[in-house]
């Protein structure tokens, strides 16, 4: 822990209380709770900012300044997805007319995806109430788009299918759909954006409608996707549609073509069975 031998500074204030509104909660600086705040330490800054590469440790102070005549006991905490904060103090009793400046790092995971994090530094007293400060974060590298389409497939009346975005930048795709069957052209659908933002390194499972299918085909859909700065991704799928009404109508016909096979077969069979009629010579005996 870079802040295991740190101390927490203990500055005394001047022997003012905060005047306030007669009839009105108590309002101040950022994180302002009941006679106490939180606040960035340093000169008027509205919330904490970190910058770099992944892997590196973040450092910044917080500062509990207590204006009440009691001592002040807190707990200190950090919210957010993909932050690790380590503070040199989390329990803390800030005595009265005193502002209290806690260290503490922000970890950037070695495999850290380029983009912004957002968190909370939380700061919370013995009666439960809590005053938060926004953390920003932000990890340098490179920025890459990437946008593959998968897990295609038809389902009745509607297109499944999943994106995934491999890059390291949040993306907003087009989807153009297009599908060919027996005897050409289905259905032929331009791109258009999607509503959806997808972050890096997330999956996103969406479906199209196909409120009108062929109801006797054998079809190959394809899904053509793109985003700004992604290379174009596409995904295909196959199916057969047979609908009850279609699948009777061509065992009807198939029933009538045999039928008429058949007897066609007949037919021929019976006229080649005819022979000539021929006179009959009688029998053959020798000359004598």
């Amino acid at each position: 822990m870079p802040y295991a031998t740190a101390r927490v500074l203990l500055l005394s204030l001047p022997l003012l209380s905060p005047v306030l509104p007669s009839g009105l909660p108590d309002a101040g600086p950022v994180g302002w709770s009941a006679g106490w705040s939180a606040a960035p330490s340093g000169a008027g800054r509205p919330s904490f900012y970190a910058e770099g590469p992944p892997g590196t440790a973040l450092r910044d102070t917080v500062a509990v300044t207590n204006r009440g005549t009691r001592t002040l006991s807190v707990r200190l905490r950090a919210s957010g997805a993909g932050l690790r904060v380590v503070f040199a103090a989390t329990v803390l009793d800030v005595p009265a007319r005193t502002r209290a400046e806690v260290p503490f790092t922000v970890t950037v995971a070695a495999d850290a995806r380029p983009g912004d994090r957002v968190g909370r530094i939380v700061v919370r007293d013995s009666a439960g109430r809590e005053s938060g400060v926004r953390l920003l974060v932000r990890t340098g590298g490179p920025r890459l788009a990437a946008l593959t389409v998968e897990h295609v497939a038809v389902h009745g009346h509607r297109i499944a299918y999943e994106l995934v975005n491999r890059g390291t930048t949040d993306l907003v795709p087009r989807l153009a759909v297009h599908a060919d069957g027996v005897l050409g052209v289905v259905l032929d659908r331009g791109p258009r954006l999607l509503p959806v933002r997808l972050p890096p390194g997330r999956r996103l499972a969406l479906s199209e409608p196909w409120p009108d299918p062929p109801a006797l085909d054998a079809v190959t859909v394809r899904l053509t996707v793109t985003a700004p700065g992604a290379a174009q991704a596409t995904g295909r799928a196959s199916t057969r549609f047979v609908s009850p009404g279609a699948a009777a109508g061509a065992a009807v016909a198939a029933v009538s073509a045999a039928a008429a096979a058949v007897a066609l077969r007949r037919r021929r069979r019976d006229r080649s069975g005819r022979r000539p009629a021929t006179a009959d010579a009688g029998p053959r005996g020798a000359l004598t």
